[in-house]
């Protein structure tokens, strides 16, 4: 069986260029072992140069060992049985390789061909993939006619995993010898990042509640032993505790309103919302944080009803995190600015919302991770007393609600957050 949907030739007997290809190893020994006879005397050199033209000629043009899809059958059985086998193979929507007998490679559908372009018809499966487990998997089917299963974890040029799931086929019968053996490689990356993404959340979120909750023990025994009956210490710890039973409390509400936000992220919101009043408000909310912080706050909204739809207390929310950014991070600059404008040159969104601050910015590395939960752009932000979960949650409410969130940024130049989204 040679056919390939890769653009493969289909042709039942291989142009006499690729057999001599092919066949390339074999001329090469028999050139060698002409020449040794030549030089020690056992034949003249132009016996041997007529002799090796002769084996070429034989190995450009007569056929090989018939594989699948390749022998003369008695009757049409064995010919409709192989298309029924390539057509299965080329039916899944997951990389399947055919191997003969020999671990040869002699079919491969279409998405194997583009997955596992190395792959070639003719060549033995150790070829294309050197992993010792699955090598030894696929030896053990042939052996055995048992199937096996392993896992095939490349790191070249992507980082990918696959299940592959090794099937001998019996053409004879269940208890004839294996005719063929099925390759068929399952993506598991995908399954495997949110695998990671799972346990880098459970790790994350254990260390940020284990700080403070360590902090509180600690100021606890000493309150107990040697500062019990020192007032002046007595209260002063028990400000750091009740910081500490915020930073908390802060943490579970975020984790809680990403777990809700999550459940809910397929189903559209339908209440109406003003975006120039409620960025209004978001502003005035967060007044004594600006001053605090020496920053100055401006809004500019379009005049007449910007309104769009969504759940009013979600999007108070994403402006709210994005505007405590700006004062927090990027509060250097001395100023941000809010911007609602109407778009019409983006298809699927008619309002633009961009919070800009002048600060430091951010390294361009950065800027690709920072909606991921708990990433932290580097030591000083986590001096801040966010929770590293307001750009996760800021994103989830905004994919929700149809919209797209853009962060762009420069060391020196500040960061610039845009929020798109449709009526």
């Amino acid at each position: 069986m040679t056919n390939d949907t890769s653009g493969n030739s289909h042709n039942p007997l291989p142009g006499w260029k690729e057999m001599l290809s092919r066949r390339r190893a074999l001329l090469l020994v028999v050139a060698i072992v002409l020449l040794v006879i030549a030089i020690a005397g056992g034949a003249s050199y132009w016996g041997m140069a007529i002799a090796f033209l002769a084996i070429a000629i034989a190995a450009a043009f007569i056929p090989s060992a018939p594989a699948i899809g390749k022998a003369a059958p008695a009757n049409g059985a064995d010919t409709e049985r192989d298309a029924h086998i390539i057509a299965f193979a080329d039916a899944l929507g997951d990389p399947c390789l055919l191997l003969s007998r020999r671990g040869v490679i002699v079919h491969r559908n279409s998405v194997a061909a583009r997955e596992f372009p190395s792959a070639r018809l003719g060549d033995p499966v150790a070829f294309s993939f050197r992993t010792p487990a699955m090598l030894t998997a696929i030896d053990a089917a042939m052996q055995t006619g048992v199937a096996q299963t392993v896992e095939l974890h490349l790191t070249v040029p992507n980082e990918t995993w696959y299940k592959v799931m090794i099937s001998p086929f019996r053409m004879g019968g269940p208890t004839a010898d294996p005719t063929l053996t099925i390759l068929t490689l399952q993506n598991l990356t995908d399954q495997k990042r949110v695998e990671a993404m799972r346990s880098d959340f459970i790790a994350n979120a254990s260390h940020e509640l284990r700080t403070p909750l360590t902090s509180l023990i600690g100021f606890i025994d000493t309150l107990l032993g040697p500062a019990s009956k020192d007032q002046a210490a007595r209260e002063r710890f028990l400000g750091i505790m009740r910081g500490q039973a915020q930073r908390m409390s802060k943490l579970i509400d975020d984790l809680l309103s990403l777990s809700r936000i999550e459940m809910r992220q397929h189903v559209l919101p339908k209440g109406t919302v003003d975006l120039g009043i409620l960025l209004r408000e978001v502003s005035e909310g967060l007044e004594s944080l600006s001053q605090e912080a020496g920053v100055a706050v401006s809004v500019e909204v379009p005049e007449g009803k910007t309104n769009v739809t969504g759940e009013r207390d979600e999007l108070y929310e994403v402006f709210e995190n994005l505007l405590e950014n700006a004062i927090s991070y990027g509060g250097d600059g001395g100023k941000v600015d809010i911007v609602l404008a109407p778009v019409s040159n983006r298809p699927g969104y008619d309002f633009a919302v961009t919070v800009t601050d002048y600060g430091p910015g951010i390294e361009p590395q950065h800027v690709p991770r920072l909606t991921e939960r708990f990433y932290r752009a580097d030591a000083d932000s986590k001096k801040k007393k966010g929770t590293g979960l307001g750009l996760a949650i800021v994103k989830h409410i905004v994919q929700r609600h149809r919209g797209n969130l853009t962060i762009k940024s420069q060391p020196g130049e500040g960061t610039r957050v845009e929020v798109l989204l449709p009526r």
